[in-house]
Parts: C-alpha cells; sequence; structure tokens
C-alpha cells in the first residue's frame, strides 16, 4: 500500500527508568516518521501530556502503577482507550501488550482497522519465571497466544524463538521483524580507560550487567556468576546498570556475600551507558525469557562480547560472537572464562561485526512490511553461526 498512513502503536509497560521497549518504541517511531508516515504513540505515565517528539506524536494517559514492578504502569479504562483511537482514526493500529490491551484487537476488527500484535516476550517464559511450572505455563500460554492470533491481523515477532509459541498453535499470521541497534551511537571509540579504572583495577575483569532488576530478568545469576570467579581465585567485578523491584534484595545479597558488585541505578545518560558498555569486559544477559535482547545488542555494537541465557533468544542474535550458559552462575562464569580465553582484538571484532548485522533501518522496513505500508523488501533476519 502506498501512501502516507497514520499509525497509532499503544503500549504498557513503559517506565522512565524502562530500557529496551522504550529504545525500540523510539526508534521505530523516528523510522516511520522518516519513512513519510504518522506514528502515534499512546503510553501511560503520571499525568497527562500530548506532545510532537523525533519519533511522531507521544500521549501520556494517567495510569496506575503497578504494585511491585518499580515504576510500570498500564493504561486503564477501556472507554477512555477506546475514544481516544476514534479520535485519532488510525490506518493502522500496532500494540505491544498481549494482556492487559488484547481487547484492542477486537476494537480494531470492528473498525476494519489493520492491527498488528508485536511479542516482546515469549508467554511461558514469563510464566515460567514467575514460578508456574512447566507444563502449566505452556497451556496457559497456548490458551493466550491462540486469542491473541485470532484477534490480530498479524502477530509480529523478532525471532525465530519468539515465533516458536505461535508455530506450536499452527498461527499462520505470523510475521518476523528483528529489531536493531544503532550502530553510530553504540561503537568501540567509546571505550573510556578512564571510565573502567573507576571500577576496576588493571588486573580485574570488569563484567557489565545491564537490564531491569525484576524477576523475569533474573539479575540474581549474574552475582552468582561473579561469585563462582572468585570462588576460582580470578578477580572481576561487576557494574549493574539498572533498576527495579529487585534492587534492595540484590544489593543486600552482595553485602553478605562480600561480593565487589556496583549498583549505578537506572542510567539515563546514554553517552555513559555506551562508554561503560565499551569499556567493560563482558556483558552479562541473563534473562531467559528474552525475545531479542537490546541491551546485549548495544553492548556488542560497543565491542563487548556478551554471556546470554541459552533459555532466551539471545543465542540467535548473538551467534558465535558471545556464549551461552544455562542458568545458574558457574554456567555463566565458565562462559565468561571463555569468551576472556580468546584474544581481546578478536573477541571484540566478532561482537561489533554481529551487531553490524542489526541496523535500525532494517528493522523500521520489516515493521513497515508487517503493517503493508510502503518500505524497503522485508530483511533476512541472520543465521546464528555455529
Amino acid at each position: 500500500m502506498s501512501g502516507a498512513l497514520r499509525i497509532v502503536r499503544l503500549a504498557n509497560f513503559v517506565a522512565p527508568a524502562s530500557g529496551g521497549l522504550r529504545t525500540a518504541l523510539r526508534e521505530l517511531g523516528k523510522g516511520f516518521r522518516r519513512a513519510g508516515h504518522d506514528p502515534v504513540l499512546v503510553v501511560p505515565g503520571e499525568h497527562a501530556d500530548d506532545r510532537e517528539t523525533e519519533q511522531g506524536r507521544v500521549i501520556t494517559l494517567p495510569g496506575p502503577l503497578l504494585p511491585g514492578t518499580g515504576g510500570y504502569r498500564v493504561l486503564t479504562g477501556r472507554r477512555r482507550v477506546a475514544a481516544l483511537l476514534e479520535e485519532l482514526a488510525p490506518d493502522r493500529l500496532e500494540v505491544s501488550d498481549r494482556t492487559t490491551l488484547r481487547w484492542t484487537g477486537k476494537w480494531a476488527r470492528r473498525a476494519r482497522i489493520p492491527a498488528v500484535m508485536v511479542s516482546h516476550e515469549t508467554t511461558d517464559g514469563v510464566l515460567r519465571t514467575w514460578g508456574l511450572p512447566e507444563e502449566a505455563a505452556r497451556r496457559t500460554a497456548d490458551a493466550l497466544n491462540i486469542r491473541t492470533a485470532h484477534t490480530y491481523a498479524r502477530v509480529v515477532c523478532t525471532t525465530e524463538f519468539a515465533e516458536r509459541e505461535f508455530v506450536r498453535i499452527g498461527a499462520r499470521n505470523v510475521v518476523r521483524a528483528p529489531l536493531g541497534v544503532d550502530l553510530a551511537g553504540r561503537h568501540p571509540a567509546l571505550r573510556d580507560p578512564g571510565l573502567r579504572a573507576r571500577h576496576a583495577r588493571v588486573d580485574e575483569t570488569l563484567l557489565v550487567l545491564c537490564s531491569r532488576l525484576s524477576v523475569e530478568k533474573r539479575p540474581g545469576t549474574a552475582l552468582d556468576a561473579l561469585a563462582a570467579l572468585l570462588r576460582r581465585g580470578e578477580r572481576a567485578v561487576l557494574v549493574v546498570a539498572g533498576d527495579g523491584p529487585l534492587r534492595p534484595r540484590l544489593e543486600q545479597r552482595a553485602r553478605e556475600r562480600g561480593l565487589p558488585v556496583t549498583f549505578l541505578g537506572h542510567v539515563a545518560d546514554r553517552g555513559l551507558l555506551g562508554a561503560l558498555q565499551a569499556s567493560a569486559d563482558v556483558c552479562l544477559a541473563p534473562g531467559p525469557a528474552e525475545t531479542f535482547g537490546l541491551a546485549a545488542l548495544e553492548a556488542m555494537a560497543c565491542g563487548t562480547p556478551v554471556v546470554a541465557s541459552a533459555s532466551s533468544a539471545l543465542p540467535e542474535v548473538i551467534g558465535s560472537a558471545g556464549a551461552v550458559a544455562a542458568d545458574h552462575g558457574a554456567a555463566f562464569a565458565d562462559a565468561v572464562d571463555l569468551l576472556l580465553g580468546r584474544r581481546e582484538a578478536h573477541r571484540r571484532e566478532a561482537a561489533r561485526a554481529r551487531a553490524e548485522c542489526f541496523g535500525w533501518d532494517a528493522a523500521v522496513g520489516a515493521f513497515l512490511a508487517a503493517h503493508d505500508a510502503t518500505a524497503p523488501a522485508l530483511p533476512v533476519l541472520p543465521e546464528a553461526v555455529p
């Protein structure tokens, strides 16, 4: 379809200190706008707001805080949201919440507006991280995913990993659209010897965790990996960039175990975060339910290899430029040692080269293709190198 389209995007769980989803929404919005379309993003917040930004119009509706989530809010009041959608009169609808906003698919169908649901996490993976047994998690996920696939014109998955749970239920309206990384803003040249020296001595390995500190991200695995390395007599420190409901518990664990961990909280300065990622020796990505892993990809764009959960989509994304591990500290420590056993120049060059497979231009083109909007040809997701 040619011509400018108003693409209204709804998203929940976007906190001021959130990372990956906020980044994806911003970069895709910027890309939609550059392609000549009219993106409008609707998110919850503390106060009502409506402003024009580089990613297009951003409308904030007051939404309640979800207890225990460390700042996440949700859009509530279906009548209010539906009235706004009527007023905005979208040509396309894009929804980034498979739980509380799934009703919008029916609204779009009644309004004869093509609607897309973006799968930012695997349902069964999240349910397992919250303690549901594997079989129960799969049954529940299948039931929810069947409803989602029937309600929306298309389901967008960012990796083959994310697509599997929809293939399992026989969904035929699933399309692949990888996310991307800012290859200019994240670069090995951001490496800062002074910053590194503030966190680690010359003879110490600097590990970095850039993650929301919540249950589904499993940040405790990073602390367990550090402890395992120290027990082996290796010199290592960990810097945690991120905040969330688990932070007090993690800080207490680090104190009680005498672990050299620095908690920076949410790092709003993107330049500082990039310098930290570029100055680290290894980035840890322990989240088992990740369907893409933008923070890990940013670290690789900075030339820093990643150790990722083997249970997540990241093995597909990082390929042979990183290492994967089972979901416990000793396995992550083994993977850190594996990466450090490679020549530094080689491991850093490989990380950057892999990240260069994932530019935002390709991601924008894939998402626009999912909307049947004017876009370049749909890119093919790079295969993981064995």
